[in-house]
């Protein structure tokens, strides 16, 4: 099947429910190259160029942009999943094609799209289903999740090197945090792929499973984050990366700001009042 260029379209589908439950309240916003599904808390990011292994075209980048920044925005919304569409790749990087036909000038103004990857701040935990290859940008994008899983047929590589540029998506500055530095070094400078199990091994992924059950371990765990408080949730990942910059004594100084700002909110009057009444705590982000 070629890869074609073409315009967006939008197509939405509402299924609601009568909770908001993980298999209730569905409602999904297909485009040419993403889908953005609601299912209850959770929103699911869907890479949609399986014809091209879901390579990041500027339209692609576009979208996910814009999805990102709704995510964010909607208090409705939790936790978010982004996968790739089919059952090769998560995503196979930068459309090489689509950057062959520019012309030099046209590269020097050709801006490329933001996002997770390019340092927009979403405090809501984003959760990685990496379902095959994860290349370049692909593994860029995965990078800037909070949580990967991956499965049995993932493969990441930031291999930018072999083109005559380097990773420009955070990837040298990412992998180096995540993994030891002379593996990453090894990967970056060597154009080097690793397989799931290497991921894991290395800590860059936290599980690997069967293709067949990635989906289901992502929501599982997207549904497992949603019975928190998310307020909480989201000041916890906020210390957590922000304190990564800091000293010790800064972090634990941003630490107390959030824990000050938590006790006002009524989630945390909730918790304990749920926990002395022998209850689940029914917390709604306020």
């Amino acid at each position: 099947m070629r890869c074609l260029v073409s315009k967006p379209f939008v197509k939405i589908r509402k299924e609601n429910g009568s909770d908001h439950s993980l298999h209730g309240h569905i409602q999904e916003v297909t485009t040419v190259h993403l889908l953005y599904e609601k299912k209850g808390h959770v929103a699911i990011l869907t890479m949609n160029r399986p014809e091209c292994l879901n390579a990041l075209s500027i339209s692609l980048l576009q979208e996910m942009e814009h999805a990102w920044i709704e995510f964010r925005d909607d208090k409705d919304l939790w936790v978010a999943i982004l996968t790739g569409a089919g059952d090769k790749a998560f995503s196979a990087g930068a459309d090489l094609k689509e950057i062959a036909q520019l012309s030099q000038e046209e590269r020097k103004r050709t801006i490329r799209p933001g996002g997770i990857h390019k340092g927009l701040k979403v405090w809501k935990p984003i959760i990685a289903a990496v379902n095959g290859l994860a290349l370049g940008g692909g593994t860029e994008l995965a990078l800037a999740c909070d949580i990967r899983i991956a499965s049995q047929k993932a493969v990441f590589g930031l291999t930018e090197v072999s083109l005559g540029v380097i990773p420009a998506g955070g990837g040298t500055q990412r992998l180096p945090r995540l993994i030891p530095l002379s593996k990453a070094m090894e990967m970056i400078l060597a154009a080097k792929r690793i397989n799931a199990q290497e991921a894991w091994e290395l800590g860059l992924v936290s599980r690997v499973v069967a293709p067949m059950d990635l989906m289901d371990e992502a929501l599982t765990l997207a549904q497992k984050i949603c019975e928190h408080a998310p307020l909480a949730v989201r000041a916890a990942k906020r210390a957590i990366m922000e304190g990564l910059d800091l000293s010790l004594e800064e972090g634990l100084r941003l630490e107390s700001e959030l824990v000050r700002a938590l006790r006002e909110t009524e989630d945390a009057i909730e918790g304990p009042r749920a926990f002395a009444e022998k209850r689940k705590p029914k917390f709604q982000g306020k």
